[in-house]
């Protein structure tokens, strides 16, 4: 099969790899309908974070249809469209139940490594993948992938953030997930979303997705519009979706006190003063998207075309030009890309 390996900073090839094959009688293999790159993809790209191994198969997000299973596997079967998460869990321990599938006793990060390929390996299959109740139409799917990560990553950032009705919700970010987040804030009711971005197309999808402020300040600059826009107390609950010390920071002072901080953003050499910490009064909930919770919920909203992340795709390039998909991403000529194997 083809798949994209990364070498090194800035170098993403796609070769030949061998096809994937059942190793634990929980694993699933899924024909790749659709994959894409993430923005912590471009952490290694950047050279901003090492690889455990070169070549490394890159990719986490995935939707498709499962070609085969081990013979443990019994909520999924040969023929379903599914939606992977990046996280394999088993659903059913203490911790998964509560809600927390990327804290399973049996978790697996970067479930489904390697998901910008042709073929995948998923482990734990019946706990990661979620059926969808037939095979989608094509418009569909590109929501459907984005129902893998991004979705539920903004949909988590919304919920930790304790976004409601009659809140106002900021939103730190203007990827995918940030993006995610404003639509995540719109579905759960809140009052006033406030869309911190530099970028008119970003601000144009905000708005689309719910946005009814967009603020371009950034830093104390852009914590100071924010109190300005909340009457000097703050936002009710803040999105941070970077995962810089500076989205951090603008995010915690742009919260009232009270207020709720969900974080998603990987954090890169992130430190918090704990005096300033102490009297912010705000609550700090977050880490990796426990998507797999969300998953169920998500699909049927797509389904039913109620909602359509699937927008937050502005680039769909052949899996060959990966690379091509690495760079637009990295100068920001492109939101997110989505690959066709």
């Amino acid at each position: 099969m083809r798949g994209a390996l990364m070498y090194g900073p800035g170098d993403v090839r796609v070769t030949e790899r061998e096809d994937p094959t059942i190793v634990q009688q929980t694993d699933a293999i899924v024909r790749v309908t659709a994959a894409c790159i993430c923005g912590s993809d471009l952490w290694p790209w950047r050279g901003q974070e090492d690889l455990a191994a070169t070549p490394a198969p890159m990719g986490h997000e995935y939707v498709g249809v499962v070609e085969q299973v081990g013979s443990d596997v019994t909520d999924v079967t040969v023929g379903d469209f599914v939606v992977g998460t990046f996280f394999a869990s088993d659903n059913t321990c203490e911790i998964c139940r509560a809600g927390y599938q990327t804290h399973c006793v049996q978790r697996q990060p970067g479930a489904a490594t390697g998901a910008q390929s042709e073929l995948v390996r998923v482990p734990l299959a019946d706990g990661t993948l979620v059926a969808t109740p037939g095979q989608p139409d094509a418009d569909l799917v590109p929501s459907l992938l984005a129902a893998s990560d991004v979705l539920g990553t903004g949909w988590f950032a919304a919920v930790a953030a304790e976004v409601g009705p009659g809140k106002t919700v900021a939103v730190v970010g203007d990827g995918a997930v940030g993006l995610l987040g404003v639509l995540a804030a719109r579905q759960l009711g809140a009052e006033r979303i406030i869309a911190m971005s530099r970028h008119a197309d970003r601000q144009a999808l905000a708005r689309e997705f719910g946005a009814t402020d967009v603020v371009t300040e950034r830093g104390d600059e852009g914590v100071a519009k924010i109190r300005a826009l909340t009457g000097g107390l703050g936002a009710h609950s803040v999105i941070e979706a970077v995962g810089t010390q500076e989205a951090m920071m603008q995010a915690i002072r742009s919260t009232r006190p009270g207020g709720h901080v969900g974080y998603v953003g990987v954090s890169h050499d992130v430190a918090l003063d704990g005096q300033e910490l102490f009297f912010s009064g705000v609550h700090l909930h977050g880490g990796p998207a426990p998507v797999r919770r969300f998953l169920p919920e998500l699909v049927d909203l797509i389904w039913r075309r109620e909602i359509d992340p699937g927008k937050v795709f502005d680039l769909v390039l052949p899996l060959e030009e990966a690379a091509e998909g690495y760079k637009a991403m990295d100068e920001r000529s492109a939101i997110k890309v989505l690959l066709t194997p």
